[in-house]
């Protein structure tokens, strides 16, 4: 029994560990439970919160809650049964980070949405683009337009592809998925001041 007072059947460190690792890490721990079985994932990236809840609801596992204690966050997910679970889905509609480069270098406006962090947001980003951490964005899918291209980046396609997703089941259709993302980004960047 952890010392708040849940229990869980397995622990999984990811401290210090930033997107994908925490979930990447959490499928792995995730396929030698048994069903019903809780896994406790201590993770520092803020990110997390939103990429273990997008993920969960994705596979049909059920995301219990976050505990914050400090500066770690300590995630709860009850892993699904057979008949619960869901295969992953990715979103199908992907460019590379190159064929974005030649949507900005063409004529037109798209609209760039990075679901990053602030902090992350802040370091580096491609100029014009609009910031909606992923844990925001289901509130704040009214500051985007459905009519224009959307092209999603985070830093490397796992956070972006939620979004995607998301955005899909909202009504959104002209929704693109970046990958790599920032992580492999050589196109032109700016800093917050």
């Amino acid at each position: 029994m952890a010392a708040n007072g849940i229990k869980a059947n397995h622990t999984l460190d990811c401290k210090g560990l930033a997107c994908p690792m925490p979930i990447v890490r959490t499928k792995k721990a995730m396929d030698q439970l048994d069903p019903g079985h809780v896994i406790e994932v201590e993770a520092t990236d803020k990110g997390s919160l939103a990429d273990i809840q997008g993920w969960a609801k994705n596979t049909g596992h059920h995301y219990l809650g976050t505990v914050h204690e400090g500066e770690v966050l300590k995630h709860y997910i009850r892993k699904a049964s057979a008949g619960e679970a869901q295969p992953e889905r990715k979103f199908p509609r992907i460019v590379s980070n190159e064929e974005l480069e030649q949507v900005l270098a063409s004529a037109g406006k798209p609209t760039i949405l990075d679901v990053r962090e602030p902090a992350e947001y802040a370091f580096s980003h491609i100029p014009g683009a609009k910031t909606i951490p992923l844990g925001e964005l289901e509130n704040r899918v009214g500051e985007l337009s459905q009519e224009e291209d959307i092209y999603v980046v985070c830093r490397t396609g796992t956070r972006s592809d939620l979004a995607c997703q998301l955005l899909e089941s909202k009504g959104f259709a002209r929704v693109h998925n970046v990958e790599p993302g920032m992580s492999g980004w050589a196109g032109a960047s700016e800093r917050e001041a």
